[in-house]
């Protein structure tokens, strides 16, 4: 049997109320805007995904037309609506790369450089920084930027892209006249590649610089 009389049960009642109740409501209604704000995140960030998705997608197929049906002011507006919903994503970055591709056919090569930089200023992956970096350092070579794309191209390198690195440096160092370092990058470029992997154009090069020798 209990100690307190029913008024003296419903009066302590009420003191706890008056301590807690108002407390406990607002921890209540705090975390009904947390669930509910969460799911209106996840639903904005699904809708933020499937936009970024489909215009991705449009890019892709508009940048990938001959070049003479390649429509780059469609290219660059496609991009800008990417670059204000997810200016950093995976998906973002690699219309740049798209992107740098048609500014390099229109000789555009400011433009070029422009997005290439923007993904190494803050890549997204490791392979996406990779990727730009070679072909920045490509478009520094048909700039005539020799020395830009050989410091471009002095860095630690992913094993799967040693081959092609090393060969961008050959190209680099052959610019720069100095033959036996750039003989020396595209034997480290053939020695990363298996034994029959070795492309037309890189035998080609060593062969070059044999003449050159001779």
């Amino acid at each position: 049997m209990s100690d307190y009389s029913e008024e003296e049960q419903i009066a302590r009642i009420k003191e706890w109320w008056q301590r807690n109740g108002k407390p406990l409501l607002a921890g209540g209604a705090l975390a009904l805007v947390l669930v509910f704000g969460w799911q209106a995140w996840q639903k904005h960030q699904a809708n933020q995904s499937a936009t970024v998705s489909m215009l991705y997608q449009q890019l892709l197929e508009v940048a990938l037309l001959p070049r003479d049906q390649v429509d780059s002011q469609r290219v660059a507006q496609l991009l800008t609506e990417l670059k204000k919903i997810q200016a950093n994503s995976a998906y973002t970055q690699y219309a740049r790369l798209l992107a740098a591709k048609v500014a390099v056919d229109s000789n555009q090569l400011d433009d070029a450089v422009l997005e290439l930089q923007g993904i190494l200023d803050k890549p997204a992956d490791e392979t996406l920084e990779e990727l730009a970096r070679q072909r920045l350092a490509r478009v520094f070579l048909a700039q005539k930027k020799a020395e830009k794309a050989l410091k471009l191209l002095d860095t630690q390198v992913l094993p799967a892209y040693a081959a092609t690195r090393e060969e961008l440096r050959g190209d680099a160092l052959v610019a720069l006249q100095r033959p036996a370092d750039a003989r020396a990058a595209y034997e480290k470029a053939q020695k990363s590649l298996a034994s029959d992997a070795a492309t037309g154009a890189l035998l080609m090069k060593l062969d070059n610089l044999s003449e050159k020798d001779a």
